[in-house]
């Protein structure tokens, strides 16, 4: 295939996959939700955690700075945490109990009622992923899902689910970040300007 035709047709079909959200009103409504219920925890003194694996780890950790360091404004530190920052603690519990614990043990030892837990998985169908749920909703968490077309194993796991409508990797994760944007933007200007 021609470079130029890779360039071309990877940027059609993120602007098409962006329509696609753009003129799916429950997608929208969902993150108007996903939004409000950020703010609220925030305003209550609770926790953005998220966690994803490969591509969807680096946009955890991505959306947790734009939380905890700053999207837009010079304001006031959020606690959001990408859950697998830490490499001894990720690689012990790997070794000592299995890779698909890392992130519940986490939510256990650190998630409390009303914090926020924001799920990354493009298949939705990651282990690792998939325990994080159930022990927050356990724990009256608020969970957050962030998928690609069918949602997988997360399906109704999660309080509040976004499926991208694709099953392409790497265009589902550009419009996760699009996503995730919006709302740290909004959880900005509505926290610290409105």
């Amino acid at each position: 295939m021609n470079k130029n035709l890779i360039i071309t047709q990877s940027i059609k079909n993120n602007i098409e996959l962006g329509k696609k959200v753009l003129n799916n009103e429950n997608i929208l409504i969902t993150i108007e939700k996903i939004t409000k219920e950020v703010i609220n925890a925030f305003k209550h003194d609770k926790k953005a955690f998220f966690c994803g694996n490969g591509g969807s780890a680096a946009d955890a950790q991505h959306l947790a700075a734009e939380l905890s360091g700053k999207f837009y404004l010079d304001r006031e530190p959020l606690f959001a945490e990408a859950l697998h920052v830490n490499s001894s603690y990720l690689t012990a519990v790997a070794n000592d109990y299995s890779y698909d614990e890392v992130y519940a043990r986490l939510i256990k030892g650190k998630g409390r009622e009303g914090d926020i837990l924001i799920a990354i998985s493009t298949s939705g169908n990651s282990q690792n992923i998939i325990k994080a749920i159930k022990i927050a909703n356990d724990i009256k968490m608020i969970t957050v899902g962030l998928t690609g077309k069918d949602g997988g194993m997360m399906n109704d796991m999660c309080k509040y689910l976004i499926k991208v409508p694709s099953s392409d990797t790497p265009r589902i994760q550009e419009l996760h970040i699009l996503i995730g944007h919006i709302i740290c933007e909004i959880v900005e200007k509505k926290l610290f300007y409105d």
